[in-house]
């Protein structure tokens, strides 16, 4: 399919052809969510972790006398009903990581392609530079676009300074290379705006 090109004031400037294998594709919502679930998965640390009988500081001496005393026996001090005691059934050491295999993840990241430019909401840039790193002026640019969040996916050899510096400064945006796509991101922002000679790069890792 056909896509208009344009630049940092949303003037077209140029047309450029998208794959649809990757950006026009029959959208699969559940392959969506199981792949942020997947990454959600994988950043997690899982070294929560609480001392149970064994580790606890105390020894097996019974806490007191059997017989006499009009409490129930009790053989340590323990078991998790005391103070100081283990804790039942807490947290322990674990991966929470699950598995995909590739074909899955780079499916997953063609439905979310397809589902935003479906949407309107991929919007091709000719390139991110700009003569000034004043964040005011780049604010003013945007404005044009009317967005509440955006993603800028670039190419790493090719970040211009001023735009990374001018963009710092502003709220709910993300600079991504193009390496580093993935489906969390691409769902989690409103507009995704790709520079033009990403595109190739993009497709020829997802072809």
């Amino acid at each position: 399919m056909i896509k208009k090109v344009v630049n940092i004031n949303n003037k077209s400037v140029n047309e450029v052809e998208l794959p649809d294998l990757i950006f026009n594709i029959k959208v699969f919502p559940d392959l969506i969510h199981q792949y942020i679930n997947y990454q959600r998965a994988k950043n997690r640390q899982g070294s929560h972790k609480t001392k149970t009988r064994s580790e606890v500081k105390g020894g097996s001496k019974k806490p007191f006398s059997q017989k006499g005393t009009g409490n129930a026996r009790q053989g340590s001090s323990k078991p998790p009903h005391f103070r100081g005691g283990a804790i039942s059934m807490g947290p322990q050491l674990r991966k929470y990581t699950s598995s995909m295999n590739k074909k899955e993840k780079k499916l997953a990241l063609k439905c979310a392609l397809s589902e935003k430019n479906q949407n309107n909401e991929i919007i091709i840039i000719d390139k991110l530079k700009l003569n000034s790193h004043k964040t005011k002026e780049l604010a003013l640019s945007l404005n044009k676009f009317k967005f509440d969040s955006a993603l800028f996916v670039y190419d790493l050899e090719k970040l211009d300074n001023n735009f990374k510096r001018a963009s710092a400064n502003i709220p709910n945006i993300n600079l991504l290379s193009q390496s580093g796509i993935n489906v969390h991101d691409l769902i989690k922002y409103e507009k995704i705006f790709i520079v033009e000679d990403s595109i190739k790069e993009i497709s020829k890792r997802l072809s």
